[in-house]
């Protein structure tokens, strides 16, 4: 009953204009992320007075796989907000009521600012620093490749508070992106059209000791267990543009005639399509697998990991095919296949490649001390 009504809010809420939206925009529209927020797809089991609303990942997995059917950006969006505001509540309750109830309401972009250019998967890797001066720190630094940089009103920045530490000195902190020091840039990605994608320098900026999200030293866990959940929602998006790509094929395929019949009829076309819809099934079990165990206050990393690398990964596959059924159309800017498959390449990249998620299964299934 869920899903069906994910759907009818998808088609009539987002998929109009929403290729529009993707060649012409750098931001998810704000309507549109109020009706998110609307709708509850934003503070699950998050305090009532933030507007927060009792509920189940789950179920959140699901408006995101049925939204990113139709608009993969916004059905990504969903997790974003989210994953920030389980960072947040790590911070002081005067930073909560000061930043929570927009979150929830859809009216504030608070992505995860972790990736720094010369470090991706190398979390504890960063170079940022953050120094304590007073009742202050001072932030130093430049991130990249962040989700809506470019409109984002403050960033969870990852910094190190004690360079020599490794992980154990990287610290979190709520960083507001208007402050004085803060130089923003665009990153030109081939796909994310929308997604208002770049990064931001941070020269000498100075935010309270208020805005430390957590106890110095503990930003790196803080990460990773924010990965576990964001990791699931973009292998969900995967498998919702995966998902839209066969239903478009099936509909082509049952229309377009080749010597006199419809090329459905052919096994060429049609067992790409069974291929790729017992694919797009096997993957969205790992992801509600993961999901359901979240529910549970249960540890996911091992199950977040295999979504991760494995549902990108078909959905590529299965996109491909896909745009191999429409034929020369399929290549076109006529249709969306084209759009589909630039973007869940770069599913394969973001919050990690599927070369970090083996290892991390590695570490999970064999033991720490065989990862290299």
């Amino acid at each position: 009953m869920l899903r069906q009504q994910m759907r009818l809010f998808a088609q009539k809420e987002i998929a109009p204009g929403a290729r529009e939206r993707y060649r012409t925009l750098t931001e998810i529209p704000l309507e549109i992320r109020r009706k998110l927020g609307d709708l509850g797809l934003i503070g699950v089991n998050q305090p009532a007075e933030y507007g927060g609303q009792p509920g189940d990942y789950v179920s959140l997995g699901i408006a995101v796989e049925e939204i990113a059917k139709v608009d993969f950006l916004v059905g990504g969006y969903i997790t974003m907000p989210t994953a920030a505001i389980l960072a947040i509540r790590e911070g002081p309750k005067e930073v909560q009521d000061e930043w929570l109830p927009g979150l929830i309401r859809g009216e504030k972009i608070v992505p995860p600012a972790n990736t720094e250019p010369h470090c991706g998967s190398d979390a504890a890797a960063i170079k940022s620093t953050a120094v304590k001066d007073g009742n202050s720190y001072v932030l130093n630094g430049e991130k990249t490749a962040i989700c809506q940089a470019l409109n984002a009103h403050a960033a969870v920045v990852y910094a190190k508070t004690d360079p020599a530490a490794g992980f154990r000195g990287v610290t979190a902190f709520l960083v507001p992106l208007d402050l004085p020091g803060i130089t923003r840039f665009p990153v030109n990605y081939i796909g994310w059209k929308s997604q208002g994608l770049g990064g931001f320098a941070m020269e000498d900026v100075r935010i309270p000791e208020k805005y430390r999200l957590g106890e110095e030293g503990k930003g790196f866990y803080l990460a990773m267990s924010q990965f576990d959940f964001l990791r699931v929602g973009i292998a969900l998006t995967a498998l919702g543009l995966a998902q839209a790509s066969i239903d478009d094929a099936i509909a082509y395929a049952k229309q377009r005639t080749a010597f006199g019949r419809p090329i459905a009829n052919f096994q060429a076309v049609s067992f790409k399509i069974a291929e790729g819809a017992t694919l797009i099934e096997a993957g969205r079990m790992l992801c509600y697998r993961a999901l359901s165990l979240k529910d549970q206050g249960l540890r996911h990393t091992k199950e977040s990991s295999m979504a991760k690398w494995f549902c990108p990964k078909i959905a590529t596959e299965v996109i491909h095919a896909c745009l191999i059924i429409h034929g020369h159309y399929g290549y076109t800017t006529d249709y969306p296949l084209a759009e589909r498959l630039r973007d869940v390449v770069g599913l394969e990249i973001g919050d990690g490649t599927a070369d970090i998620m083996k290892t991390i299964l590695v570490r999970e299934l064999i033991g720490k001390e065989f990862v290299m």
